[in-house]
């Protein structure tokens, strides 16, 4: 039985974490710092910006730069990828009176379809309560982010691209903001005749918006003990075509090419989604927790357009688009124990508002961002802090109090369903689903994904071979996303370089982006292989986080940089 979890990576959350060095006429004061600008972190920009503009005197207290949100991504929107359908709550809640039309949507949804798949057929099966979407919108989370940015900066909000943060900085007990990352670094580390040192970012408040597998907030759990219980993941595969007629409906298939025995625990599906008159979404979903090492979420995905139903959808059409991204699935049990933390908050994916069951996240996210906005908001008052004890719990009242954790908290026991296989999975989760979460009893426990044993199975002998029309390898998909990581950059991968061949083949396999390689021969001893690590290919997906290994901050404006995704 071999586990990633035996091979644990190099590192040590305490490298990041330290006191601020920077003199003060050299570090950057703001008021308060959002990291990440996904629908969380602009949400929770927009919002203060917005009460802010109601209480002027608040603003003045809080400096030059009294909201300010840093993206490692080249641009806002560069590193966002969902499928994504969009409950609008969140949005007509954060922008009261705007109308729809007036949304970064790509069309509401009028028809649904859910699909059972086999090899060669379709059988039209009726949607589950928590897969419809009807007053939902199909979107670009790419374009949502773009748009974000813009409302943000109309309310006075600094947004800095580019700019990666890597270190978290604590004094006293408290966060006092954030060290960016060098920049102009060569591969071993020296300094190139480009280099910028990282800068202090000192702030009263410091709201953690990474997304999924966020780095600072893993530091931060660490650091204050917020967590007790397993995550678990998804890793998500996208494509966008343009193509003569997309459909006209939006549809979700189950079934093949995954398979339902309880030994290879394959959870997941698809998804097809149309993008206004031109072009389709597509993408392949699979939870991480599956055993056989050959399971290749990007080579399923190449699979699945082999499929007559889906073939017809994408015939004459042109891929123009590919991205991936892992995806928090463990809902309620594998929330924080604790949200916010001395001088801090964690919201979005980075906490794990995600809605598995109904296929959503982003509404979640956004209502996360606007609670923080309103908790720091009452923290940097006059006569208030944002440090003492319990000074920013008033976070977590809100979450509790909300439609996050209702709704999360009756879907508690689905995802977990699964372990079992695809048939009993299927059985319990619609028993939970019925009973509005009160059946089975109590809370199904997770197993963290590294902790689940692989074999070296023989998944990939069914992989279709790329003809760069309809079927694509890994390297051509990697270029279509437009990453721009230096090949001299150092590496901001940690893993562990001698495994077991069963673990360097989970993560050959498993990375989209052909990061990693085995290089020569097992060792007669043990069955170890060393590992390549060809860093410059990562488009920053996080699936090597979730399954032994762990990502750090890349050099800002590294990466993807997703456009329609």
């Amino acid at each position: 039985m071999t586990r990633p979890a035996d091979f644990p990576p190099p590192f040590d959350w305490r490298e990041f974490v330290a006191e601020p060095t920077d003199p003060p006429d050299e570090r950057i004061d703001v008021g308060v710092l959002v990291v990440g600008a996904g629908p969380a972190g602009l949400s929770a920009a927009i919002r203060l910006g917005q009460l802010l503009e109601e209480q002027p005197d608040v603003r003045e207290r809080l400096g030059d730069v009294p909201v300010a949100v840093v993206e490692k991504g080249r641009a806002p929107g560069a590193h966002l990828l969902s499928g994504a359908v969009i409950n609008p709550r969140a949005f007509r809640e954060l922008f009261p009176g705007l109308h729809t039309e007036e949304m970064p949507f790509r069309g509401a949804v009028v028809r649904e379809g859910v699909y059972f798949l086999t090899p060669k057929r379709h059988l039209r099966v009726p949607a589950p309560p928590t897969m419809w979407n009807h007053n939902h919108y199909v979107a670009s989370i790419s374009e949502v982010g773009r748009w974000l940015a813009e409302r943000a900066e109309e309310v006075g909000v600094t947004i800095v691209p580019e700019t990666s943060a890597r270190t978290l900085l604590v004094g006293g007990g408290r966060v006092l903001g954030v060290r960016t990352g060098d920049r102009g670094r060569g591969k071993d580390g020296e300094e190139l005749p480009t280099f910028e040192p990282g800068s202090d970012l000192r702030a009263r408040v410091t709201i953690l918006a990474e997304g999924t597998q966020g780095h600072l907030a893993g530091v931060a759990s660490a650091r204050f003990g917020l967590a007790s219980r397993p995550q678990v993941y998804a890793l998500g595969v996208k494509e966008v075509w343009e193509v003569p007629r997309p459909p006209n409906r939006i549809m979700h298939t189950m079934g093949w090419p995954l398979r339902g025995g309880k030994q290879y625990r394959e959870f997941g599906g698809s998804f097809i989604y149309p993008l206004g008159e031109d072009k389709v979404a597509l993408g392949m979903v699979v939870g991480l927790d599956y055993t056989d090492a050959t399971l290749s979420v990007h080579d399923l995905l190449q699979e699945l357009k082999t499929h007559p139903f889906v073939h017809g959808i994408l015939a004459g059409g042109t891929r123009v688009a590919w991205g991936a991204k892992t995806i928090p699935e463990g809902g309620l049990q594998a929330l924080p124990d604790r949200l916010s933390f001395p001088g801090g908050m964690i919201v979005g994916d980075s906490a794990g508002f995600v809605n598995v069951p109904a296929l959503k996240g982003v509404h979640y996210a956004m209502k996360s961002g606007i609670l923080a906005a309103e908790t720091a908001f009452e923290a940097v008052r006059p006569g208030q802090t944002a440090w003492g004890p319990g000074s920013l719990e008033g976070y977590d009242e809100g979450v509790r109090g909300s439609y996050i954790w209702t709704d999360l908290h009756r879907m508690r026991n689905l995802r977990p369903a699964f372990k079992h296989g695809f048939t009993r999975g299927a059985l319990l989760a619609g028993l939970s689903l019925n009973t509005l979460g009160k059946l089975p009893p109590g809370t199904m426990e997770l197993e963290r994904d590294t902790d689940i044993s692989v074999t070296v199975g023989d998944r990939a002998r069914a992989y279709p071979t790329a003809d760069g029309e309809l079927v694509f390898d890994k390297l051509s998909s990697v270029y279509l996303s437009g990453n721009r990581t230096r090949d001299d950059a150092p590496s901001h991968i940690r893993v562990d370089r001698k495994v077991r061949r069963e673990v360097a083949e989970a993560w050959r396999h498993m990375c989209p982006a052909q990061v990693y390689e085995l290089a020569g021969e097992a060792s007669p001893a043990g069955n170890v292989v060393d590992v390549e690590v060809t860093a410059s290919n990562c488009v920053q997906c996080g699936a090597i986080s979730a399954k032994g290994g762990r990502l750090t901050p890349p050099e800002g404006g590294d990466g993807p940089e997703y456009a329609l995704m």
